[in-house]
């Protein structure tokens, strides 16, 4: 049997200086953050206004919600994952923003796009929808970001599109084989890490994405069960779909077509997606690959949150063309 599996994470929100909002299923619930060393970026100030602006735009037979910024240089768009949101990013794409055109989309059926009653939000599904999304936008020449199963979409849709991304960044990517961990064989066992009915669920989820759980109130907790019990008929059709091996396992066979500049960062402490994928990646990837991989330290699955700074400064390094060091 085959023990190296490829999965989808649950994610969570905003960060500030001390302030998450965690996405306990898309209802989301002020935490405060108690974070690594790594965790604050001495650079972001929680109370500036913020640079990015909330637009919406017709794509295709979907409404798209997205944060965009100042047009200060090459585009950079960010792409959140399963059961998230464009609040994933936002306080990075803020920071960002002084050296970046920066868009940062909901994917269509989560945050504020629109949900079609019938419609499959599986990755080929939502990397289709990724392209009339930048036709309606116009966008070209891309550095384009996914993470987890935002990673898979973006990948696949760079496989099928390459002529409209200039760069692709893969974050703790779903869609690559990568060594069986517990969360794979809790989900092989028949339980649902993103459903929860208790304080328990929720510190259990919590625990499964970051290296430091946010502490949270009761009332938080309670706002987290509510919304997963809201939400929670469309969490459990979605994860089905994207459970198929063909969803798992997305990225493996499109590596060898990615010619484009690739960069795939892993945290090194992932409960979620195992290092290992990053070894997937560079061995599926052509011979004359143009692309890098780098280990973080101090993070789980939300480098974003937790490493800040030195996800910025290595999306920021990459687009420019520099070489970047193995392990940060």
């Amino acid at each position: 049997m085959d023990t190296r599996q490829r999965f989808s994470p649950f994610h969570t929100i905003r960060s500030s200086r001390y302030i998450l909002l965690f996405t306990a299923i898309l209802l989301l619930a002020t935490l405060p953050y108690s974070g690594t060393a790594h965790s604050t970026p001495p650079d972001i100030n929680p109370t500036a206004k913020s640079s990015l602006q909330t637009r919406s735009i017709q794509a295709g037979n979907t409404t798209w919600s997205y944060y965009e910024g100042a047009k200060n240089g090459p585009v950079l768009l960010l792409v959140h994952g399963f059961s998230s949101s464009k609040d994933a990013w936002r306080t990075l794409g803020e920071d960002l923003g002084a050296r970046f055109h920066v868009i940062i989309p909901d994917l269509p059926d989560w945050g504020d796009s629109t949900r079609l009653a019938g419609e499959s939000y599986d990755i080929d599904a939502q990397a289709a929808r990724l392209n009339d999304f930048l036709l309606a936008l116009d966008l070209r020449e891309i550095n384009l970001v996914g993470h987890s199963m935002g990673g898979a979409i973006a990948g696949v849709f760079a496989a099928q599109r390459p002529e409209r991304i200039a760069r692709l960044v893969l974050v703790n990517p779903l869609g690559l084989s990568f060594a069986e961990n517990d969360f794979v064989r809790s989900l092989n066992a028949g339980h649902n890490p993103f459903i929860y009915d208790d304080r328990a669920g929720v510190e259990r989820t919590a625990r499964l994405v970051y290296l430091n759980p946010p502490e949270m109130s009761d009332q938080e907790v309670e706002n987290a069960i509510a919304g997963n019990r809201h939400q929670r008929s469309f969490i459990e059709s979605t994860l089905a779909q994207i459970r198929l091996p063909s969803q798992w396992f997305a990225l493996d066979h499109r590596l060898a077509q990615l010619t484009l500049p690739v960069l795939g960062i892993g945290c090194r402490e992932d409960k979620v997606i195992d290092i290992s994928a990053l070894q997937t990646m560079q061995n599926g990837l052509p011979d004359d690959w143009v692309g890098q991989v780098v280990t973080l330290e101090g993070c789980n699955h939300l480098p974003m949150i937790e490493r800040p700074v030195a996800t910025g400064q290595l999306l920021t390094d990459f687009a420019a063309g520099a070489q970047l060091p193995e392990t940060l």
